[in-house]
């Protein structure tokens, strides 16, 4: 079924409405803030990897700052492809997140299930620059089960710099936005998906500063005024090495 752009728009403003009527009632995890800056000259270039890089966040729940759970990131493999071992102080163990190159996910833990794309797909914007704005499509298979291929399609547009205050201290960042509309679940019983993400990377550290993430979806006979909330997670820097 072809999807046009007025439907992806409308969409957005419809979870955007009911996110808003939903965030005025519930002391929610405030919205990263920070002092916009100018486009830095030259254009910043993020961190390469190296073995021993380290990234540690604290995951909150946005509809109520609870702690979820504070994640340590660690890059353990740098080659051909990139390793990043990844283990919570509850959760214990999680999957990792692989790059390839370095820039590009070809496994992506952070959404549930996690990932493994058909192509690899860009973790930030390619150009470092405001206004940049791309949209890429690939396939992907639920970690754990390779029979399985569904579309995934992300629209990634750089927004501005911003200077942001973390509990591990004070960034320059380059704010971007992804909207994933009508993407394929792995659950049978879904007949419509919608996920957005803010990022806050900053080159500096070759990481994000600030990942709020949340997702929406239906099943038969409910509407998306109606629709189910996945998680809605905010990941803030505690520090990095």
């Amino acid at each position: 079924m072809a999807i046009n752009f007025l439907q992806i728009k409308l969409l957005r403003g419809a979870l955007l409405v009911f996110l808003l009527l939903l965030t005025a009632c519930i002391p929610t995890q405030p919205f990263p803030t920070g002092i916009i800056a100018a486009q830095p000259v030259p254009t910043p270039a993020a961190r390469p990897p190296i073995v021993g890089q380290e990234w540690v966040y604290n995951v909150r729940n946005v509809f109520n700052q609870e702690l979820v759970d504070v994640v340590t990131e660690r890059v353990v493999t740098v080659g051909e492809q990139i390793r990043i071992q990844r283990s919570g102080a509850k959760a214990g163990a999680l999957p990792d997140e692989v790059q390839s190159p370095w820039g590009y996910v070809l496994q992506e833990p952070h959404w549930n299930p996690a990932q493994q794309f058909v192509n690899p797909i860009p973790v930030w914007p390619l150009q470092l620059t405001v206004g940049w704005n791309q949209f890429y499509k690939t396939g992907y298979r639920v970690l754990g089960y390779p029979d399985g291929t569904y579309y995934w399609g992300v629209d990634m547009k750089a927004l501005q710099w911003e200077q942001v205050q973390a509990p591990a201290g004070d960034f320059l960042t380059l704010h971007y936005h992804n909207a994933i509309p009508y993407f394929a679940s792995q659950d049978i019983f879904r007949v419509g998906n919608a996920r957005d993400e803010d990022v806050w990377f900053s080159p500096e550290i070759g990481r994000w500063v600030f990942r709020r993430t949340s997702g929406r979806y239906i099943t038969n006979g409910v509407s998306w005024s109606d629709a189910y909330w996945e998680d809605f997670l905010q990941w803030e820097l505690v520090s990095w090495k």
